[in-house]
């Protein structure tokens, strides 16, 4: 049943102040400006961080320069190179796939951890050095560059990757399954014909971690809807999965797949849906008052909470019309860089990274968290936009986002200039947990490629990321504690 603009006005008016938030991050920040700067350390502190001594508040203090020049990271930390594009090496013999996006991890045989890693190559393969190799049986489009490699990370520190799919186009994020698979994301359109491509791509895959039989013949989830996907999420009670878009001209919409009724989810179930299966709605939202809301950045305060419908989606397979072109003004809601999503507190994290001349309103940054339950959308995470990209200190253009286990939320930054992983607590401060210091630039005009795929290992011992270009897949250890409200 919807959520009416008449109920969301009745209960509104009854509470004073809106639905009540949910979730335990709460709202993440208490001023448009408060992601905009992280927790600073006084001189004594900074001092005892790099000693090594403890730190008490939030985080974990200043970020010390990697004499390696990949990783800067807090007294205390660590970090291992897992995969390296070009350097390590598949199974097989191939090097490993360049361009890492969104990962997942998963418990493993005898005490592994089991990742799976987008590589997110776009068009041809001849334009990369180092595509997803073609192994047979995994192919979904030979001409394709993109895909995902399972990685094997054992007791002890050996290591072993392999093809989970291939022959699939920009793969983005995506999101893992209450029944431990993963469910890879084409971030594109393109259609046969397109880049020399024999098959239509914009859709969503899934890869088993632990059965490489199961991924055989990969079959597309078309009941998912064929467009620029970002990433995805199970509601593990509903059944419902939620999906972003990442595009504009104009901007792209936050979908949600409702399966056939009698359908029940499992590993491999999703490959046997027909192309229609299911429903595939994309959301709409207004206020308080009842009045449609065109474009989420438009709300500039923290706590805004919006309710939601559900509009069906016309044509799911966009055989002539993008499906976000599908809908007339006035009947959905749209955002920039819907991207990075994660389950967690009964709802979705669903991150904006940031608002343009496209948009409404400019900004650097959003989080968003969708109740299923009130069916209600509440900003969470608001930045402004950064004044100096180049200078440590400022964060922007948020990305991947996982919900930590220490509280709060890691956040993958993918912005301008400086490049950081960070954490944002339930009460609005911010920290430091990591910068990106590989130059991919010239010494005179640095350039620091974005951070990807930041998720915990099951046992939460190990935060693992990717920077993506040229494609590393790191392990960060050391001294997690649970994060102070501040």
């Amino acid at each position: 049943m919807s959520l009416t603009r008449r109920d969301f006005t009745r209960k509104s008016a009854i509470t004073g102040a809106g639905v009540a938030l949910a979730g335990s991050v709460g709202a993440l920040a208490t001023a448009p400006n408060a992601l905009a700067a992280t927790d600073t350390a006084t001189d004594t502190e900074a001092a005892d961080a790099a000693h090594g001594h403890g730190h008490g508040g939030v985080g974990y203090g200043p970020l010390l320069p990697d004499p390696d020049g990949i990783l800067a990271l807090p007294a205390g930390f660590k970090y291992r190179v897992i995969t390296y594009s070009g350097k390590t090496r598949l199974e097989s013999g191939e090097f490993t796939p360049s361009n890492h996006d969104g990962t997942a991890t998963f418990d493993g045989p005898r005490g592994a951890t089991l990742l799976v890693n987008n590589h997110e190559l776009a068009g041809p393969r001849a334009n990369w050095a180092y595509p997803v190799p073609l192994t047979e049986g995994l192919v979904y489009d030979p001409a394709a560059a993109g895909g995902c490699t399972v990685v094997e990370v054992r007791p002890g520190g050996h290591v072993a990757e392999w093809v989970g799919i291939a022959g699939t186009a920009t793969n983005c994020a995506g999101g893992n399954t209450p029944w431990d698979t993963w469910l890879t994301c084409e971030e594109t359109e393109d259609k046969a014909g397109t880049n020399g491509f024999t098959k239509d791509h914009g859709y969503v895959f899934e890869v088993d971690p632990e059965d490489r039989r199961a991924n055989r013949n990969p079959k597309p989830v078309k009941a998912l809807g064929r467009y620029a996907h970002e990433a995805v999420v199970v509601d593990p009670k509903r059944g419902h999965l939620y999906l972003t878009e990442d595009a504009s001209n104009p901007n792209g919409l936050l979908y949600r797949w409702t399966p056939p009724e009698h359908f029940h989810h499992g590993r491999g179930k999703l490959r046997t849906l027909a192309d229609d299966a299911g429903t595939l709605q994309a959301f709409k939202c207004f206020d308080s008052g009842g009045q449609f809301v065109d474009d989420l950045s438009r709300a500039t305060k923290i706590g805004t909470v919006y309710g939601v419908d559900w509009v069906d989606v016309p044509d799911r397979d966009a055989r002539t019309t993008s499906v976000r072109k599908q809908f007339t003004t006035g009947q959905v809601t749209r955002a920039r860089k819907l991207e990075g999503m994660w389950w967690g507190d009964g709802g979705v994290y669903i991150v904006s990274s940031y608002a343009r001349a496209e948009s409404p309103v400019q900004h650097d940054g959003s989080v968003w968290f969708y109740d299923p339950k009130r069916r209600t959308l509440t900003l969470k995470v608001r930045m402004g936009v950064n004044p100096d990209p180049s200078v440590e200190g400022n964060f922007d253009g948020p990305d991947n986002i996982t919900v930590s286990p220490y509280g709060g939320l890691v956040i993958a930054e993918d912005g301008e200039g400086l490049q950081h992983l960070f954490g944002a607590t339930d009460s609005g401060r911010t920290y430091p947990i990591a910068r990106n210091e590989l130059n991919i630039g010239a010494a005179e005009e640095p350039e620091y490629s974005e951070f990807t795929g930041v998720t915990f290992s099951p046992d939460g011992r190990t935060l693992y990321a990717n920077i993506q270009t040229p494609g590393i897949m790191l392990a960060i250890t050391g001294p997690w504690k649970r994060q102070q409200r501040g």
